[in-house]
């Protein structure tokens, strides 16, 4: 005991240890922090900052064509009609202009006062500072009070002062080029041409009338692919011509969507919305200035209260009385959304800005909404009854799911409504049959194309589930997502499990090879033994373990589960025999068919993993409260006991990989 009150440790910490990170320097060092990683995602993040700060000054009113050429080289350029970014020395930092400040300066800009821009989507003065920093190569060059200048910067830093070039009679603006850096980015630093072009197209219908160019290397288009070499992109109509480019080809109760346009003040609010015929997918796009936010947030709450409590008056004045019983699922899960807004001062749950967290946002678009779409019903009230009567009558559904506790295959398939991205399978028989739960739409579509149809069932799942760790209840009843899962099952959670309803003999959790993919597996696992424990008690959850490598030499190929498992392999068949070709798979969505079959799926070569839960120790206590402690350990709701687990075996996890 007295080790721990001696002074050796303290003479090993002193003051030479403690680092000082200056500059952009935290942004090379944590990418993460500001991009959300080093992905592909995070990559095309880095074209998304830029893009957006051109954009608000096409929403500022300033600019009216943005250019975004994707170059031979690999560099992508993105110019502007706008204002230019300030050249003029900054009065705080009287030996650099205002360029200088912005692109290597963390929180820096012209959007902090509302001053500027009224409505912006940069926020925090970071975006372009981040850029310069995950850049092995910047240039700006900015036309302003009819002269150029130009600046070069290299990895955070300048690398030259701020160059006259000339006048600039007619020209104005800001042009950005820039090289990811390789050594960021290790896996890929290179722009995909179809994820640009997909992501100038969602700009340009958030702001009706602005006019994105778009240019292309040729080289740099993939074969067969749909993205143009060269175009103009502009859409008069905003977010209702998006609302039907998304929609085309599929079954709609409604011929014209509801949409329009609500201003208060400097605020807007822009809607269009849809309604689907049983067996569509409804989904809600939402965007804050112009910044996707995937995750939704405050301004979807606005949009859901908005539609369920008008239908809810519309039920009242039309005397149906079912329709106060109506929850927000039974009402979003047959709609298809678009909401953009434009707010001041819009707080982002972090700096990729997936989740918009502005409470006054939820009273905006209620309040924007609501009155809006009681008097389109009220118009049409023969349109409105189909959307009531829909309404309804996935409400009947749900009560219905919520009252049966027992459901057998045959009567499942043939009475109840599976989930409509579940891809079945033909076999009759429960013990020959399996199920693969996969992530995304993408994966789910190789996935069902490297199925055997009558024994193998792949069912989609929306990125990470609910954490029922750290859920409540009511949470965990009004999952949409998870209440798909148990009917997929064909049984019900919690108390009412029994296994004889269930539909498949195995239920394989099929994830990327990655750490994202490990966490939704081990959401899913959590799910499974704290709502279906009877799965792994009876040996019937499952694991699949995708390669991450695919290694050829020749005609000979084999495949990688990890880094640890490619080096075995390269030492032990394919040292010193010539040429090897190493790729890795990004994800299960981007394998083609054929060797996502080979490597995970077919029962001959596949490699699975049997989820077990373990039995009692020589003493004779049971060995799942050990379990149960680790679970609310590492998924529960405090994260302070995650932390002290994560620190009390940070030296093990180090010891095992190596470090």
């Amino acid at each position: 005991m007295a080790d721990l009150f001696s002074n050796a440790a303290a003479e090993d910490y002193t003051a030479n240890e403690i680092e000082v990170l200056e500059g952009l320097e935290p942004v090379r060092r944590r990418p993460g922090m500001y991009i959300g990683g080093t992905d592909d995602r995070a990559l095309h993040h880095l074209a998304a900052e830029i893009l957006d700060n051109s954009m608000d000054e096409a929403v500022a009113g300033h600019a009216s064509r943005i250019e975004v050429t994707l170059n031979d080289d690999g560099s992508l350029t993105i110019a502007d009609n706008g204002r230019g970014i300030p050249t003029d020395p900054h009065p705080k930092f009287k030996n650099k202009s205002a360029l200088e400040v912005i692109m290597t300066t963390l929180h820096a800009g012209g959007k902090f006062d509302g001053k500027a821009y009224a409505t912006s989507g940069g926020l925090h003065g970071v975006g372009a500072s981040v850029v310069n920093a995950l850049s092995e190569s910047m240039v700006v060059e900015v036309a302003r009070n009819k002269t150029l200048y130009r600046q070069a910067f290299s990895r955070g830093k300048s690398t030259t002062g701020l160059e006259e070039i000339g006048a600039a009679p007619n020209r104005r603006g800001t042009v950005v080029t820039f090289v990811p850096d390789a050594t960021i980015f290790k896996d890929n630093n290179r722009f995909r041409p179809d994820t640009l072009y997909r992501m100038m197209r969602s700009k340009a219908y958030l702001f009706a009338g602005v006019e994105i160019r778009w240019k292309c290397a040729a080289s740099l288009l993939p074969a067969n692919s749909e993205t143009p070499a060269e175009g103009i992109i502009c859409y008069p109509g905003g977010l209702a011509d998006f609302l039907k480019d998304t929609t085309t080809g599929k079954g709609l109760i409604i011929a014209a969507p509801f949409a329009d346009t609500v201003t208060v003040g400097d605020e807007k609010v822009e809607y269009a919305i849809t309604w689907f015929t049983p067996g569509e997918d409804g989904f809600v796009h939402s965007y804050c200035n112009t910044v996707p936010t995937p995750d939704g947030g405050t301004h979807e709450t606005g949009l859901r209260q908005a539609l369920v409590r008008g239908l809810r008056a519309f039920g009242e004045i039309a005397s149906n009385k079912k329709a106060a019983d109506l929850t927000v699922d039974d009402v979003m899960s047959g709609v298809g959304a678009m909401l953009s807004v434009f707010v001041r001062e819009p707080h982002f749950q972090g700096q990729t800005k997936d989740r918009l967290v502005s409470q006054d946002a939820t009273k905006l678009v209620e309040t924007g909404l609501r009155d809006r779409f009681e008097t389109w019903l009220s118009s049409d009230p023969e349109r409105a009854g189909f959307l009531l009567d829909a309404a309804i009558e996935r409400m009947d559904e749900r009560k219905r799911r919520k009252r049966d506790k027992d459901v057998a295959r045959k009567s499942a398939t043939r009475k109840l409504r599976l989930p409509g991205k579940l891809a079945d399978c033909s076999a009759a028989d429960t013990e020959e049959t399996e199920i693969f739960l996969v992530e995304g739409d993408s994966a789910g579509g190789s996935a069902k194309q490297a199925r055997d149809r009558r024994t193998q069932a792949v069912l989609p799942l929306r990125g990470k589930i609910l954490n029922v760790a750290s859920a409540s209840d009511d949470k965990l009843m009004q999952n949409q997502e998870l209440s798909d899962l148990a009917l997929a099952l064909g049984v019900q959670p919690g108390k009412n499990f029994r296994l004889d309803g269930l539909r498949y003999g195995r239920i394989i959790i099929m994830t990327d090879a990655d750490v994202d993919g490990a966490h939704i597996a081990a959401l899913l696992m959590t799910y499974f033994y704290q709502q279906m424990p009877g799965l792994i008690e009876s040996g019937r959850l499952f694991l699949a373990q995708p390669p991450l490598y695919r290694i050829a030499q020749g005609g000979e190929i084999a495949y990688a589960l990890d880094d640890a498992h490619k080096d075995e392999l390269i030492e032990k068949d394919f040292k010193g025999r010539g040429k090897i070709e190493i790729s890795r798979f990004k994800g299960l969505g981007e394998m083609p068919p054929r060797q996502l079959k080979e490597t995970t799926m077919s029962a001959a070569s596949r490699r699975l993993l049997q989820v077990n839960l373990p039995g009692r120790d020589p003493e004779g206590a049971d060995d799942r409260r050990r379990v149960d402690g680790l679970v609310n350990t590492l998924m529960g709701r405090k994260p302070e006991l995650r932390f002290a687990y994560i620190r009390d075996h940070a030296a093990e996890v180090l010891e095992e990989l190596d470090i």
